[in-house]
């Protein structure tokens, strides 16, 4: 009896760590699995948090440019209902 407990206990274990998410299918892009399984949409990377002396994104520096969050541009315009960097 011993022995067909430890069995039983040893199959179980095998089969919950065999089966994580199955990813195959996929959710596509701008989706991800969520905790059950299902798909979820992608959020963005969150609100940005400006403290002192970091620069703040679309507010001109004087003698470097505009910022982007990533580098300075000279020049921006309207586009698209948003800002362009040249």
């Amino acid at each position: 009896m011993k022995k067909l407990l430890l069995v039983a206990l040893a199959a179980g274990a095998a089969m919950t760590a065999i089966s994580p998410v199955d990813a195959r299918g996929g959710c596509g892009i701008g989706f991800h699995r969520g905790p059950y399984g299902g798909c979820r949409p992608n959020r963005g990377p969150g609100p940005v948090v400006v403290g002192p002396g970091v620069p703040a994104i679309g507010v001109y520096y004087g003698g470097r440019g505009y910022w982007d969050g990533h580098r300075y541009w000279g020049h921006r315009y309207r586009w698209h209902g948003g800002w362009r960097y040249r």
